[in-house]
């Protein structure tokens, strides 16, 4: 049994797209933010440079499933494509062993701006996996 000091494992996560879980994704990536700085000398001071932070970025969410009959995320893409973005909230939830949510990062008026369907190959017996990429407003931590 995992004690509140062990790490969460990396596996255990799931996917809420406008508050709705949809399950079945291999694979999330984005999870990241940098703030940019900018370097200020102070006159008279010449033993360190002030760090100013400027922006923060955030780099686009990437989720990845194997394809199957659902065609959510393609519809949804499609409708960008024809000028129709409807943004919508994509929370990422990390659980522990027990099924409790633990981490969650909301990614803020998400919409696809990016589908990649699977790499055919007849000679190998891999899944087939889209991967399906969302630019966002910024991501945050919600308890």
């Amino acid at each position: 049994m995992a004690r509140s000091k062990d790490p969460y494992s990396g596996f255990r996560f799931v996917v809420e797209i406008g508050g709705t879980e949809v399950g079945g994704f291999s694979q999330v990536s984005g999870l990241e933010r940098d703030t940019t700085f900018e370097d200020f000398r102070e006159g008279g001071v010449n033993d360190f440079t002030h760090k100013l932070a400027t922006v923060t970025k955030y780099p686009s969410l990437t989720l990845r499933r194997g394809i199957a009959d659902k065609t959510d995320l393609w519809q949804w893409h499609q409708d960008v494509i024809n000028g129709n973005i409807q943004r919508q909230d994509i929370s990422v939830i990390l659980r522990d062993y027990g099924d409790a949510d633990r981490w969650r990062w909301v990614f803020e008026k998400a919409y696809p701006v990016k589908w990649s369907g699977p790499d055919l190959n007849a000679s190998n017996n891999a899944v087939a996996v889209e991967a399906v990429e969302f630019a966002h407003q910024g991501m945050r931590r919600r308890e």
